[in-house]
């Protein structure tokens, strides 16, 4: 996919609500084909309510949370840090104890 330059301003993107086991995420959502862009808001004491299959890119803006991954295998990330996984490779969900804001891309190009 070719997607032309164009600027993004956040300001403009409505938010959608997902709720967590604990907590719940803030979605702003920019879909394009084959590429989804997002920021996303956690909540403090967020947990996310699944194992997530699917691939990213993910930037941590502000706050820290943590990836858990379903081997048990836990990662931080604080302000500045980012993770890449491809679809189907590790299964993980999110927490976050003082809430975190989140760039997260993800499309075909992580199959």
């Amino acid at each position: 996919m070719k997607h032309p330059f164009q600027c993004i301003d956040w300001n403009t993107i409505d938010s959608t609500t997902h709720a967590g086991i604990t907590g719940s995420a803030l979605w702003q959502t920019l879909q394009l084909p084959g590429l989804r862009i997002r920021i996303v808001t956690y909540t403090p004491g967020y947990l996310a309510d699944h194992w997530c299959k699917k691939g990213h890119i993910v930037h941590c803006l502000e706050g820290s949370f943590i990836s858990e991954l379903d081997n048990g295998e836990q990662f931080v990330l604080d302000q500045g840090m980012t993770y890449v996984v491809s679809d189907e490779l590790s299964n993980h969900r999110s927490s976050t104890e003082s809430g975190v804001k989140l760039l997260i891309i993800d499309g075909d190009f992580l199959k």
